[in-house]
């Protein structure tokens, strides 16, 4: 790992790599944080998925979607990186990954009336195409997401709450 973040420090000197409790990429300070505590290939898989990120100028994103479009896209990047630094990143790991945002965007995307999966229609706010129940959801993809139907004038609904996912 050491011998890695020499060679990115060299190669990107514009870019702060600094060790931390997660894994991260920050471009208001163009600081890449990296952790050690799993092994020493996962830890490399996620520093270039980070470096990734910074590659492509990931900022923000609007949808839920776009979020998980940039996970995949930084992915296929850090696969690049790692071949320029004479290594390879195991697929099983990147699905694994990926499957996270995916589960994340199942669970944020589901109808908490009827179970019907639908698009967002704004950056928090989902609504179904079955039952046509609106839904908002937090924009922090770090939380557990939550879902809470919108009230109507008549009848208010409790929120929804659902399992977390690791």
């Amino acid at each position: 790992m050491e011998k890695l973040l020499k060679k990115l420090s060299v190669g990107f000197p514009d870019l702060k790599f600094i060790r931390g409790n997660q894994c991260r990429w920050s471009p208001g300070d163009r600081t890449i944080t990296y952790t050690t505590d799993t092994s020493e290939d996962c830890a490399s898989w996620a520093l270039l998925h980070e470096l990734a990120h910074a590659t492509l100028n990931h900022t923000t994103y609007r949808m839920d979607i776009d979020l998980l479009l940039m996970e995949v896209a930084a992915w296929e990047k850090a696969k690049q990186l790692a071949k320029n630094y004479g290594f390879a990143i195991d697929d099983g790991h990147i699905q694994d990954c990926l499957d996270t945002y995916r589960d994340w965007l199942d669970q944020r995307s589901t109808c908490p009336t009827c179970g019907n999966n639908s698009l967002q229609q704004g950056s928090e706010e989902y609504q179904c195409f079955n039952c046509q129940t609106l839904w908002r959801v937090s924009s922090s993809r770090f939380c557990r997401p939550y879902r809470q139907k919108n009230r109507s004038k008549n009848k208010t609904s409790p929120v929804l709450r659902q399992a977390t996912f690791q």
